[in-house]
């Protein structure tokens, strides 16, 4: 299995549970974990995560990668709150230099591991990945 689709694998997981766990409405515009709509906010630690408090987010929609900042660079959480954009995540594979590109879907919560450090978000105006 390809380490892309193991990460969007445990994406999909993930938001499944969240939604079964939680009863989280897929279509709302308020704030979830401390991410206000519509950013895109990113969490450096577990920790920041489980606080419901973001070290970063972004909003604007763009045809290229912010690339990111201290702190946001290397996140283990990153949440899309936008009810109708997808985002894509660019990340390093720190054993290899690869890079990779996630697409996270409206409402969706992605997890990088300890071999994975997020360095760039592109916002798109699609509502859902390809």
């Amino acid at each position: 299995m390809r380490k892309t689709h193991k990460i969007a694998g445990i994406v999909t997981a993930l938001t499944a549970l969240m939604a079964i766990v939680l009863g989280a409405s897929p279509a709302s515009a308020e704030s979830y974990n401390g991410c206000a709509w519509p950013r895109v906010c990113f969490y450096l630690t577990l920790n920041d995560w489980w606080a419901g408090a973001p070290t970063a987010s972004f909003q604007d929609v763009t045809s290229y990668y912010q690339n990111l900042g201290s702190r946001s660079r290397g996140s283990d959480r990153v949440y899309n709150s936008r009810n109708d954009d997808r985002v894509w995540l660019r990340y390093v594979e720190n054993s290899t230099g690869q890079v990779g590109y996630l697409c996270l879907n409206p409402n969706t919560l992605g997890i990088f591991e300890a071999g994975y450090t997020v360095t760039g978000v592109k916002i798109e105006w699609a509502a859902s990945c390809p």
